[in-house]
């Protein structure tokens, strides 16, 4: 593997208009890792950071390095290319398409190897492969995000960021959602985003705080885990 990070975010600033969401934000994965978490409260611009890293929204000040490369500026397209795919908490299914059509959509960069990635994933969600001729609007909310996560592995990413996997769900489908995380993080770094801190700090090898768009810990899952500061605002019952 290479010695360059995965991804490393330099003090990123990002606004929406004339308000500043993310503050001097600098982070970094390697390809080494497993599962990074990024926790913190609503609106504290985790999701606003992914989709800076995805292309969707540009920085007003600092650099973003995906796999060795200068990607500040980059367009979406050209980030997935490198190798870095985001799942959005809104999932944005096409519902009036099959789970295998909605599948095509995400191997378009692959199409050569569509037919081995599609066993692939199918292997990981056996549900997919059941439901492959249904369309995604009437699948349920478990299979959808199931589905989300499919599309974005049939593009085969080094790094794949996940929002907010748990929102809508279940508590039994939520654990069954993570499980398939943590099979998916034997071949691929998963960044995730999530409410639900504590199972993404079990999940995790390493995570990020972000609160008010600022980093105010970083440390080993374990270690923020055992934070006092994380405990009590975050796993208390």
């Amino acid at each position: 593997m290479s010695d360059a990070p995965a991804v490393r975010v330099e003090e990123v600033n990002v606004s929406y208009g004339d308000l500043q969401v993310l503050w001097d934000v600098s982070m970094e994965l390697t390809e080494d890792d497993r599962v990074v978490a990024l926790i913190g409260p609503n609106g504290a611009g985790k999701t606003t950071l992914l989709k800076t890293l995805s292309g969707l929204l540009a920085v007003d000040s600092g650099r973003i390095d995906l796999f060795g490369r200068d990607a500040t500026a980059l367009s979406p397209d050209r980030i997935v290319d490198l190798g870095f795919v985001h799942v959005p908490e809104e999932r944005n299914l096409f519902t009036e398409m099959t789970v295998v059509e909605n599948l095509e959509m995400g191997a378009f960069r692959h199409r050569d190897e569509f037919e081995a990635t599609l066993g692939e994933v199918f292997e990981l969600f056996p549900i997919l492969e059941e439901r492959h001729d249904q369309h995604a609007g009437t699948l349920s909310g478990g299979e959808q995000q199931m589905l989300a996560i499919g599309r974005g592995l049939m593009a085969q990413p080094t790094v794949l960021a996940l929002d907010e996997l748990s929102v809508g769900l279940a508590p039994k489908l939520v654990a069954r959602v993570f499980e398939k995380v943590e099979e998916i993080s034997e071949e691929t770094t998963v960044l995730l985003t999530e409410q639900h801190v504590h199972e993404a700090l079990g999940l995790a090898d390493r995570a990020y705080l972000l609160e008010n768009g600022r980093i105010t810990l970083e440390d080993s899952a374990d270690a923020l885990l055992e934070s006092d500061r994380v405990t009590e605002a975050y796993l208390r019952d």
